[in-house]
């Protein structure tokens, strides 16, 4: 295990965790957005996304022999595999007045629903949170270390 790959874990998911903040800002943005791409020909509303993150040792193999003989390799820190749109429904809202509206009188409001972006905002800063106190710690251990030498 390298001096510092507690650091590269920690990287990882701060940048990891930022990339998902960005996101889940972009859909609380575009919650009221009706007409955020067209469609052959038609206005479709805005589909929330969602970031999918991932480990970045992917063979499973590999770390299950590590840990089986005896010397469990350090985690590689995660990536940002996708981002993907959710593909559930559209939330129609009857208001025959607007622009938007089919030839019923409804319009179709995009999935996003602010209150559980609040929720995955806040686990978000939390991991976040969590990770720079993991690097803090880290880089006072290391400094520690260093200062046994003296």
């Amino acid at each position: 295990m390298r001096l510092n790959s507690s650091f590269d874990i920690s990287s990882s998911a701060l940048t990891a965790q930022r990339l998902r903040m960005d996101v889940i800002s972009s859909n609380i943005a575009n919650a009221e957005t009706t007409r955020a791409k067209v469609e052959n020909g038609q206005a479709v509303p805005y589909r929330r996304k969602m970031v999918v993150l991932s480990p970045n040792e992917t063979e499973f193999g590999k770390m299950l022999n590590s840990a089986v003989s005896g010397q469990p390799s350090a985690g590689q820190g995660v990536k940002v595999s996708a981002i993907q749109e959710d593909q559930t429904a559209f939330k129609p809202v009857y208001n025959p007045t607007s622009p938007d509206a089919d030839k019923d009188g409804y319009v179709y409001m995009p999935n996003v629903d602010v209150l559980k972006e609040m929720v995955d905002m806040i686990s978000a800063t939390r991991s976040y949170e969590a990770n720079v106190t993991a690097l803090n710690a880290s880089k006072s251990m290391e400094s520690k270390a260093l200062q046994i030498g003296k």
